[in-house]
């Protein structure tokens, strides 16, 4: 057994290194208080452990057979993959004080964002600097991320995955790398990913030479090309890290400037692919010696011999809940030695899609939405966790079938908001691919649909940027409370948890898109969209199915799988899902749609994944001026203090449904006050 050794505040440590050929090492390099030390109740205070985790990846192991070019990555003398990933646990201090579940964590784009979510937690969530409202703790929750995204650039404590790059016996590997940039205002320079935290794949020689850049106002549009001497393709690049890849930042310029809301997309010849694969398997294997593990340096056992972890769950964001599914459909949720790693999932907001998270040259931050980004390779079949039909390859498959072959398959919450619908795919969770009927759901399996909510967690009041109406101000997070206990009680005790809520074919709750068959009303002054995001089949070449190469950019695509959207009430609102109290008694519309404004360009496409939120008249009269058909506050409301009650009455059916949580039925009844304003002169 080797040994290691480093120095925390002044404690020298002793490490050994593990030996089983997965998580070789666990250094704890930092250790400190959480929250200045505060007491959770019978929890006891917390404690933040900061760490790095090495592993070896065996090639041959048949757990490792998905991992495209782990082949590739260099080895060690026993045919070994090094790499290793940052880590943070978050944990009672006396862990017997705790509730024995990890909850996991799936970093979105390297940032931590349980504590926001669930602890409605303030300030940068990735410094872990406040506990919010204490949720997570007080029930007792390990907390745990980890690096799983090798494009991450150092910085902002983001969580990074430090993986290999592939490479044809020490030559290197090159491809087609495609990228598509828009901005809202007007520039000269943008940066080819969304921002310096994320890197890009270098161009080789002949890759900036030859790079062909287009552009096209719309999706659909014809590309068309910009002359190779109208701009120039920047490189700033990084050193290795400890032998790890630093992806250079690379900077597109136009000096006749960039124009607002125009698709522009390069195309370029990179090299370098990094075994992006890695982060299912630093998920997995992180997480099953965290729970199995009696080795003394296991930082979640009770005492020696004694583990403190009996069951885990994972929660994912937007990407994360993604990968989460991904996670699923490619076998990971069975560990080396064929146990289950997580419990219980909770994607969220993660829609009909998955990512472009193990194949060649692969991007995880990138998605398919509406104006941009239409062709990547995320959202693409299977959708539902049951086996479905590709009705353009024949292909029957679903996202559970690896985990019920192996008896691995976790407790699922899936939650969405309705800008899914709109954004990204979401009907094709739950309906076949033709969009005619809706797919099984299995016994494991529960759908919720947080209606009238954007992607994001709104707050109030409303803002108004790029988007023709204010964004929609809804805060779903109380939601998310109420199924974490449901899911824990299901998992844990076996308690029923609530049943699905969403929208369904066979209830004529999910329809066609188009504004008569939503049943959304004609208001003054609102636009309804003309389009949405349809997931396409695309030819990415011959060799991406089982080798996850690309070789065709752009792809080639040979149809479109069919979305529906759920239908609305007569004020706009969607109905069904769960109905929180602003919803159920509203003061306006809440939608899962925005349009972009003129100045933005690509006038009337989808603002990506944003609400919009249309208030009522306050007094008939206004609403009659206007021809608004929906009721105004006066006509629906006598009094503010009516509306008070109606709320609290359906805060309080939400609790007995176990929708929502008691102190957060009595929170939003409090804040009440701040739609007063919208009756000042009725």
């Amino acid at each position: 057994m080797k040994w290691t050794w480093f120095c925390i505040a002044g404690i020298l440590l002793f490490i050994p290194l593990l030996s089983d050929g997965r998580l070789m090492e666990l250094e704890i390099l930092e250790e400190r208080p959480f929250a200045n030390g505060e007491s959770f109740g019978e929890k006891g205070p917390y404690e933040i452990l900061i760490a790095r985790a090495s592993f070896a990846a065996d090639p041959t192991a048949p757990a490792n057979q998905a991992i495209i070019d782990l082949d590739k990555a260099p080895k060690d003398e026993r045919k070994l993959v090094h790499y290793y990933a940052d880590v943070c646990i978050l944990k009672p201090v006396a862990m017997e004080k705790g509730n024995g579940v990890i909850l996991y964590d799936v970093n979105n784009r390297g940032n931590k964002l349980a504590l926001r979510f669930f602890n409605d937690a303030p300030g940068n969530a990735n410094e872990l600097d406040h506990a919010g409202n204490g949720f997570l703790m007080r029930h007792g929750y390990t907390v745990v991320w980890c690096g799983w995204i090798a494009e991450i650039r150092p910085g902002d404590s983001l969580m990074r995955l430090h993986a290999p790059v592939a490479t044809d016996e020490n030559q290197d590997i090159t491809g087609l790398i495609r990228t598509e940039i828009v901005t809202n205002t007007p520039t000269t320079v943008m940066p080819v990913k969304w921002n310096d935290v994320h890197g890009s794949y270098e161009p080789t020689e002949t890759g900036l030479k030859e790079a062909v850049l287009t552009w096209r106002l719309r999706e659909s549009d014809m590309r068309i090309p910009i002359p190779r001497d109208q701009w120039n393709l920047e490189v700033i690049a990084s050193e290795k890290v400890e032998e790890t890849q630093i992806l250079p930042l690379l900077n597109l310029h136009i000096p006749a400037g960039f124009r607002p809301g125009y698709i522009y997309e390069l195309i370029y010849e990179g090299k370098g692919p990094i075994v992006q694969g890695l982060g299912f398997a630093v998920m997995r294997d992180l997480i099953s010696w965290l729970r199995a593990s009696v080795d003394q340096h296991n930082p979640l056992l009770v005492q020696e011999g004694q583990i403190g972890i009996q069951l885990a769950y994972a929660f994912g964001i937007s990407q994360s809940g993604r990968f989460l599914r991904d996670f699923l459909y490619q076998g990971f949720n069975a560990d080396e030695d064929g146990q289950r790693v997580f419990d219980a999932i909770m994607p969220t907001v993660a829609g009909g899609g998955r990512g472009s998270f193990n194949h060649r040259f692969a991007e995880p931050t990138w998605t398919n939405m509406q104006h941009l980004g239409h062709s990547y390779p995320a959202d693409r079949f299977p959708f539902t966790y049951t086996d479905a039909t590709d009705p353009f390859s024949g292909k029957v498959d679903g996202l559970l079938r690896q985990s019920v072959k192996t008896n691995t398959a976790p407790k699922i919450f899936q939650v969405d908001s309705s800008a899914e619908y709109w954004s990204r795919s979401g009907s094709l969770s739950h309906t076949d691919p033709s969009g005619t009927a809706d797919a099984l759901v299995p016994e494991n399996v529960r759908f919720y649909l947080m209606a009238g909510s954007q992607h994001g967690y709104g707050a109030f009041p409303p803002k108004q940027g790029i988007e023709q109406h204010p964004t929609n101000p809804l805060d779903y997070r109380p939601i998310l409370r109420a199924l974490l206990v449901a899911l824990d009680q299901w998992t844990r005790e076996g308690k029923n948890p609530p049943p699905s809520l969403y929208p369904r074919i066979d209830s004529a709750t999910l329809v066609d898109w188009k504004q008569k068959s939503v049943g959304f009303p004609y208001l003054p002054g609102t636009r309804f969209p003309e389009v949405i995001q349809q997931p396409g089949w695309f030819d990415y070449g011959p060799e991406f199915e089982f080798s996850g190469i690309v070789s065709i950019q752009p792809p080639v695509s040979k149809g479109v799988y069919k979305v529906l959207v759920p239908k609305t009430d007569e004020d706009g609102n969607d109905s069904a899902g769960i109905r929180l109290p602003e919803i159920a008694v509203p003061i306006g519309t809440y939608t899962g749609w925005n349009l972009r404004c003129a100045s933005a360009g690509a006038e009337n496409e989808l603002v990506d994944l944003a609400g919009s939120f249309i208030p009522f008249a306050k007094t008939k009269v206004e609403r009659e001026k206007t021809g608004d058909p929906r009721l105004s506050l006066e006509e629906r409301y006598k009094t503010f203090d009516e509306y008070v009650n109606r709320f609290q009455s359906a805060a309080n059916q939400l609790v007995a449904d176990r929708y929502l949580l008691i102190d957060d039925a009595n929170k939003l009844i409090a804040d009440c006050e701040r739609f007063k304003e919208f009756f000042n002169g009725n």
